[in-house]
């Protein structure tokens, strides 16, 4: 049998600690923040992972659909994105860096370069447990120097520019940036650092949202608040409290998902990815995750972590031969960075041993 999905109360609990703790960190009544908390009984050490899981979907690998868009990309855009999501890393990095000298003002080609690391950072971070591959911590070290410098100077760039004349696509951006900071900070388990920019991330994206109501890149953002928001529901009065903010529901997160999935510009890959991730982890929901996932896994068949996630929700769901496919499939990938490639091999023998373990 596989083993046991974690306690949805747990990471309920690991939620509202989250929000508490950001609002000891960005301004609210310490001491009325630090009461509440002592209500939680998970180590705090452990609430970074959760703001980087809600904020990491910011900033995530980027597609561009054939919709019109409030955001006007660099025509190179698509094809570094197409780098990115195929697993070719390097040349995703090598070709952001194109775009920063070309376009040097602008925040894109630093976001995009960032992408590319993190998805280094989360293929070697990841582990199996729970029946799924995730990345849910990484030690601290000098190496993770240049992606916190990648954030930093997009959104300073972001941030210039709406100096001089405010728009929805450089909010979006600053809360892009914001993100990406926050979701290392995160798996590092820097929880203030990691609360902090993720609330100023959010309150970016809320910002692009009242300038442009129909930039629907902002609801992957905001889908993901509507969706924990309502894994607590019986602490939600607290948090609109304490925050100023209103409630949501698990239905309305789900909406503006798949309003993400359907009609968003940079947003609409990554949304689908972890919607599936969430519905996976958080609800059970293998099938519909699957179906979600899927179009995914089938574009791009060269990334290994998207094989990964196909072949652990074919196996919650008992089609073992589908699930043994998929993870065959991902070892046999040519990964080119080492490392990756050898945590890559990690992975697919912890799924095939539990695999053959049921």
């Amino acid at each position: 049998m596989p083993p046991a999905p974690p306690n949805p109360d747990s990471f309920r609990k690991n939620h509202f600690v989250l929000f508490l703790n950001s609002l000891n960190s960005c301004g609210a009544n310490p001491e009325a923040a630090k009461s509440l908390s002592r209500t939680g009984t998970m180590n705090i050490s452990r609430l970074a992972r959760r703001v980087g899981l809600a904020f990491v979907l910011l900033l995530a690998p980027l597609s561009i659909p054939g919709r019109a868009s409030h955001i006007n990309l660099p025509p190179e855009t698509p094809a570094i994105l197409d780098k990115i999501y195929s697993f070719d890393l390097q040349g995703g990095i090598e070709a952001a860096k194109r775009l920063q000298q070309e376009r040097p003002n602008h925040p894109l080609g630093y976001l995009l370069e960032a992408e590319a690391w993190w998805w280094r950072i989360w293929c070697t971070s990841a582990d199996f447990k729970y029946g799924m591959s995730d990345a849910r911590r990484r030690p601290k070290g000098e190496a993770d120097r240049d992606y916190f410098e990648l954030a930093a100077r997009a959104l300073s760039l972001a941030e210039a520019q709406t100096k001089q004349s405010e728009s929805a696509e450089m909010q979006f951006y600053a809360g892009m940036a914001e993100a990406s900071s926050a979701r290392l900070y995160a798996l590092r388990a820097e929880n203030r650092n990691a609360a902090r920019s993720g609330v100023r991330g959010r309150d970016h994206l809320l910002r692009a949202k009242a300038l442009d109501a129909d930039l629907a890149d902002a609801n992957l953002g905001l889908g993901l608040y509507n969706y924990y928001v309502d894994t607590l529901s019986g602490i939600a009065r607290v948090l609109r409290f304490f925050m100023g903010i209103p409630g949501g529901s698990k239905q309305e997160g789900v909406r503006l998902l798949e309003q993400a999935i359907a009609q968003g510009i940079l947003t609409t890959n990554i949304a689908r990815f972890y919607l599936a991730l969430n519905l996976h982890r958080y609800d059970q929901q293998y099938e519909r995750a699957l179906n979600i996932l899927g179009p995914l896994a089938e574009k791009y068949p060269g990334n290994p972590l998207f094989q990964l996630a196909r072949g652990d929700l074919y196996r919650k769901l008992g089609r073992k031969q589908q699930a043994a496919a998929c993870y065959r499939a991902a070892s046999a990938l040519p990964v080119q960075d080492g490392e990756c490639l050898r945590h890559v091999q990690e992975l697919v023998r912890a799924s095939l041993a539990a695999l053959g373990a049921e």
